[in-house]
């Protein structure tokens, strides 16, 4: 047992260590203050260009506290304290908060959370692209209550678009940008009921194929939907559970290649090296599918057969960005809602890094001045981390204290529920006595659940580029495509685009500045 003088004792020398000698300084705090005023004082010029590309990220499961958390991971993985620390996503000018509740739950998935940032609509837990007229589950009430996502809105204004994710490109987020389903889980045909499969319903592998058959660039996991039951897979080869599921036989890869016109360029590639390979002037279609389900875990992953979601954004912006009339990219860091769901906080957290490493990767690559960026988060976590920890404490630490009730020590990081649940000789684990530094450590939780449950408060909407200053406040979580396609000048709201092109601006910057500052209801 950790005497509890001690660990107070480490923790006050370590207060005392870490302190950054300019910090002592109160003028360090003051020009740093003045700094950030004069920045804020820049933003009343506002940027109302038309945002010639669109990229969005999506941290699944990724909110206000694991940003946090990551950020302070961020600096201690270059040896820093961590608090202090800049995400790139922290950089932005421009933060609201999203509110994510489905149209049925309190508390959301992500599905219906997918459809509302994407479609422009709130749904029902458990549905995509669909409106809350949709049962989950429930075949027959999809048809008629489709609804169409961003990119579809892009493609049909002559954009490029892209798919990036470390989940399955069939998962939830991913599909509500393609797909019209009554059940997320509808990954093939078979994970389908009969009674959906006669009523007429496609899996969403299927209809990644055949909705939008132009998808300029499919990145991510999933490969095992897309060829018929049994095939082996390419990779793992003895893993009967690697291969394929379809029962209809079909091939969607050879699907895929047959919608392509033959003088253009496509290629299917299943490894890191095959896509890094690529020469992307050469490439005008890419359908990279790198695992049977899920892509592995950042920290688990295998560098020459998996590329992380940064190298997969740069390719992937490498192609679009040769479209004169732009894009629009979906990123999703789909891996942090599985660690969390895991009770495995470091994984979770890495997985956040990674794509805070990915949006800098994003941000070398293009402009504020024609490309809007938005990251933000489908919904929470019960995840939190405290107990007066000191500057500089590692995220994965203790807390430099004891229980004042059963004397044991504790985490700094903590879950409200989850598998991280365990009591030893009908008391809790003491976490002294095992590895709580581990990749896969579950952190504690107050209430055993197999897998952590999402959480139900707002998360942060983070904002750079053209008429990203509409993105302020507190707002459903529905708007956030609304903005991102006025800023585009896409999709059915295109009035100030047209008024300012018959007035013969090239773009309508004093024009969208006029519009943006009007009550919103005149807008839609």
């Amino acid at each position: 047992m950790i005497s509890p003088l001690l660990v107070l004792a480490i923790g006050t020398c370590l207060t005392n260590s870490l302190v950054p000698e300019e910090e002592k300084d109160p003028n360090y705090w003051r020009n740093q203050a003045q700094e950030t005023l004069k920045n804020a004082l820049e933003l009343q010029k506002l940027n109302t260009n038309v945002a010639k590309n669109v990229i969005m990220f999506l941290g699944d499961g990724m909110g206000v506290s694991t940003v946090t958390a990551a950020r302070i991971l961020k600096g201690q993985l270059h040896h820093k304290p961590g608090e202090e620390t800049q995400l790139e996503m922290d950089k932005f000018p421009f933060v609201a908060l999203s509110k994510t509740y489905n149209t049925n739950a309190q508390v959301p998935d992500s599905a219906g959370t997918a459809t509302a940032y994407l479609c422009g609509v709130k749904a029902n837990e458990g549905t995509v692209g669909v409106s809350a007229a949709t049962e989950r589950t429930r075949c027959n009430t999809t048809q008629g209550n489709e609804v169409t996502s961003i990119l579809r809105w892009a493609k049909d204004a002559g954009k490029s678009a892209g798919i990036v994710t470390t989940t399955r490109v069939n998962h939830a987020t991913p599909s509500a940008a393609y797909a019209h389903s009554a059940d997320r889980d509808w990954y093939s045909d078979h994970e389908m009921p009969l009674e959906a499969l006669k009523q007429g319903c496609k899996d969403i592998a299927y209809q990644l194929m055949h909705n939008i058959k132009d998808i300029d660039v499919i990145l991510g996991g999933g490969r095992k939907y897309m060829f018929p039951k049994n095939k082996t897979d390419v990779e793992y080869r003895m893993d009967e559970k690697a291969g394929g599921t379809r029962l209809d036989g079909l091939n969607l890869v050879d699907i895929w290649k047959s919608f392509k016109p033959k003088e253009k360029h496509s290629y299917f590639v299943w490894n890191r090296t095959e896509l890094l390979s690529l020469n992307p002037d050469s490439v005008d279609y890419l359908l990279g599918l790198f695992e049977p389900g899920d892509m592995q875990y950042e920290l688990n992953r295998n560098n020459v057969t998996d590329p992380s979601l940064s190298e997969m954004v740069g390719v992937a912006i490498k192609i679009l960005k040769k479209n004169p009339k732009g894009f629009f990219l979906l990123v999703e860091g789909g891996r942090i809602d599985h660690g969390h769901h895991e009770g495995k906080a470091k994984q979770a957290l890495h997985e956040a890094v990674e794509m805070d490493r990915a949006i800098g990767q994003a941000g070398a690559m293009t402009s504020p001045e024609d490309t809007l960026t938005v990251v933000t988060a489908d919904h929470s976590h019960v995840f939190t981390f405290g107990g007066y920890t000191p500057r500089g404490n590692s995220i994965f630490g203790l807390a430099p204290m004891v229980s004042d009730t059963d004397k044991k020590p504790f985490t700094a990081i903590l879950y409200g529920n989850g598998p991280g649940y365990k009591v030893v000789d009908g008391e809790r684990e003491n976490v002294s006595m095992v590895d709580y530094a581990h990749n896969n450590y579950q952190a504690q939780s107050a209430v055993p659940l197999r897998h952590e449950t999402h959480g139900g408060e707002d998360v942060a909407v983070f904002a750079k580029g053209p008429m990203a200053h509409l993105l302020h406040g507190v707002h459903e979580q529905n708007y956030i495509p609304h903005v991102m396609a006025y800023a585009a000048c896409i999709g059915t709201n295109l009035d100030h685009c047209a008024r300012a092109t018959a007035a013969g601006s090239p773009t309508p910057g004093p024009l969208l500045l006029l519009l943006a500052l009007l009550p919103l209801g005149t807008l839609f």
